[in-house]
């Protein structure tokens, strides 16, 4: 399907406009500023649609929906769309270990095979071409913090995942263990689904309970994360933006599906991903984010100590990476957040005290779409 079409400037206008969050009286005029920003990429088919929202540690201070969910439908976002969020699964997850952190369960220094017997059995890949692999033992054990910076050594994912959410996270774990490290533990950078579902896996180990049952029963219900699930239910779906790609000439927009995912998406049979396999909302993301800013409190419910905000939004990868990587999150010390595979993302500003949550489903963009998120961001930092 070919979506490089013009859309007539009515419907155009009404779809930029649309917001679905009851606004605030001092809302409407933050809200018409971040339609603005990204209405021009809207109208030149480089950007299907976006939620953006903008919030402070106490308050939402804008929250507005652009442009299209469904092109071809004609079918106005809004801002209680859905989104695969991808990647942005792992500050969720790294935010999940750190809770058994704070209660003595875990240290964030325990090596990985205290709680999988598994890793006892690792090895390290010193060579390897076309006809051979030679393998030797690892100097340093794989520890909980290396698998939550991306430091452990361990490969993207293992030959055995062909999708992200074929495999169940015990099965995974062990996917990894057989799978020879790339390098000697915290030596190197290199960005680990394997570590951050082997961080899953330790969550389950320890806490006696299934990893999605965990974040459900410590994080989404009480925090009112409604709409954050690994499996989206049909009323869900009839809200999810759908997913875009540039057409093959480049000159528009052309619908697609998660390649990294199987379908149907509420198939149960599908397995929970910690790096990457949740859906959500921005309002969702929105008070995930807020707590965090907060520093772990939100709404009078303690869910992580400070220190443990602190330890998981600083830097913990030395010199191996110019932006840093904390526990499950991105930092560079002072601004902290991620982004996902469909080019989501979310910011928390620790310095001014602000949040961003952008939130689009873009497999790529044609034109200039790329640059809608910075437009947004400038429309935000004037709010």
């Amino acid at each position: 399907m070919n979506t490089g079409r013009k859309t007539p400037l009515l419907v155009s206008l009404l779809a930029l406009i649309c917001l679905s969050w009851p606004a605030r009286a001092d809302d409407s005029a933050a809200n018409e500023k971040l339609t603005a920003a990204v209405a021009p990429f809207v109208e030149s088919n480089s950007l299907a649609g976006a939620v953006m929202l903008v919030a402070d540690k106490d308050h939402v201070l804008g929250l507005a929906a652009a442009g299209y969910a469904d092109i071809a439908a004609g079918k106005p976002m809004s801002t209680d769309a859905l989104f695969w969020i991808a990647s942005q699964s792992k500050p969720i997850t790294g935010t999940a270990l750190m809770m058994l952190v704070d209660e003595g369960k875990v240290a964030l220094d325990d090596p990985v095979e205290k709680f999988l017997p598994e890793f006892k059995e690792l090895w390290l890949a010193v060579e390897a071409d076309g006809d051979h692999v030679l393998l030797k033992k690892p100097k340093h054990l794989i520890t909980v913090r290396n698998i939550l910076s991306h430091t452990s050594g361990m490969p993207f994912k293992s030959l055995m995942e062909p999708t992200l959410d074929l495999l169940p996270l015990r099965d995974g774990a062990r996917s990894y263990a057989m799978t020879p490290l790339l390098f000697e533990p915290a030596t190197k950078f290199l960005y680990s689904n394997a570590g951050i579902n082997t961080a899953g896996r330790i969550i389950e180990v320890v806490s006696g309970m299934a990893y999605e049952d965990f974040l459900d029963q410590r994080l989404f219900r009480p925090l009112g994360m409604n709409d954050t699930t690994f499996w989206p239910n049909e009323r869900q779906l009839q809200r999810l933006a759908k997913s875009y790609k540039p057409n093959a000439d480049k000159t528009g927009l052309e619908e697609t599906t998660i390649s990294q995912l199987n379908y149907p998406l509420d198939d149960r049979r599908r397995q929970p991903m910690p790096a990457g396999g949740l859906f959500s909302t921005a309002a969702d993301l929105g008070r995930f984010c807020q707590m965090v800013l907060r520093g772990g409190e939100h709404d009078g419910q303690r869910y992580l100590s400070e220190s443990a905000v602190a330890q998981m939004t600083s830097k913990q990868t030395g010199d191996a990476v110019q932006d840093g990587y904390g526990l499950g999150w991105s930092t560079d010390g002072v601004t902290f957040g991620h982004g996902g595979a469909h080019s989501t993302n979310m910011a928390i500003d620790s310095k001014r005290g602000r949040i961003t949550v952008y939130m689009v489903q873009h497999a790529g963009f044609p034109g200039n779409g790329g640059e809608a998120h910075g437009a947004f961001r400038k429309a935000a930092d004037e709010l």
